[in-house]
């Protein structure tokens, strides 16, 4: 009896793996059909770039300021990487109140080796607890995530490292396709491939690893976007992206937290930030901008002004 039902399970776990495999292999990535995405264009070779230097292992811009003062570390949304914040990080860095890192996240940026991909899942959080170590000082940390950098924020406050955070600012945060904030394809930006991600899903949960370096999203950036600019992420990469599929729990870990949106945002369902961070536990708040988009958001005076409020909430009191 016992024989049979061991077999019985064996049949079962060869089926389902089966059914695993031929989702992921018939899921290919495939050249993306002309369709509106972000446009970046305008955005590159804006700003002169900051000079990029390594710390713990990984690229990054320093902005320097006192030594007593809180660090802000900037991390970037999907695709692009820290070029996005030199004039915030610039401007952050002139008021005297913070020190400002700005990390090419793993896989991305103009050195990044290999582009789109990371080594395991949860390496991007590992990577930000490594930085905050190395340049904190001691003094109180504040990280701002634009997009998917706001996901990966929310990801960090939920794991091992939740206790590096002081205080966090989230601009037009990312959650992950099943939370009310978002919309298909992040409105037109990203290309999934669905059944790709469950096939690997359903080897990751039988600790089969070996196919996660598989390209399994695509972005939409147009002809007119920097060479480096990342196009595509593998599995493990997505993953280490975004929160945990138990979103909401992740969220229920941030501190103290400020989250800024432009009501003319083309990748977020703006209306659906309410009820996502209804299971924060930490005092928080939701700033609406009106008539600013996605990649608007970032250089916003109302964006600014929460840092600098943030800053001025965690800062060690004489």
């Amino acid at each position: 009896m016992l024989t049979k039902i061991a077999t019985s399970a064996a049949i079962s776990v060869i089926a389902i793996l089966a059914v695993a495999g031929i989702l992921v292999a018939t899921d290919q990535p495939r050249p993306l059909a002309v369709a509106a995405g972000l446009d970046f264009g305008d955005r590159v070779g804006q700003a002169e770039d900051g000079p990029l230097t390594i710390v713990a292992g990984q690229n990054v811009r320093f902005y320097d300021g006192p030594q007593d003062a809180p660090l802000v570390v900037l991390v970037h949304g999907s695709g692009w990487y820290g070029q996005q914040f030199h004039q915030l990080a610039t401007r952050l860095a002139a008021t005297g109140k913070a020190r400002v890192l700005v990390p090419d996240l793993r896989g991305h940026g103009t050195l990044a080796d290999p582009r789109g991909d990371v080594n395991y899942i949860g390496q991007l959080e590992d990577d930000l607890a490594a930085l905050i170590q190395a340049k904190s000082g001691g003094q109180p940390v504040v990280m701002v995530g634009h997009s998917s950098g706001g996901g990966l924020i929310v990801r960090m406050a939920g794991g091992l490292h939740n206790q590096a955070l002081s205080g966090v600012v989230l601009l037009a945060r990312y959650l992950g396709y099943n939370a009310p904030s978002a919309l298909p394809g992040s409105g037109h930006w990203a290309k999934v491939q669905t059944r790709r991600i469950i096939g690997l899903s359903i080897l990751n949960a039988f600790r089969i690893t070996a196919l996660n370096h598989l390209t399994v999203i695509q972005f939409r950036f147009g002809d007119l976007a920097s060479p480096s600019a990342t196009r595509a992420y593998s599995y493990r990469l997505n993953t280490s992206y975004a929160p945990r599929r138990n979103w909401a729990d992740d969220i229920s870990k941030l501190p103290s937290w400020t989250l800024v949106a432009g009501t003319q945002d083309e990748a977020m369902n703006v209306d659906g930030y309410a009820p996502a961070m209804a299971n924060a536990t930490a005092p928080g708040q939701i700033i609406s901008v009106p008539g600013v988009n996605h990649l608007d958001i970032v250089d916003h005076a109302q964006s600014f002004d929460a840092i600098l409020a943030k800053l001025d909430e965690v800062a060690p009191r004489a």
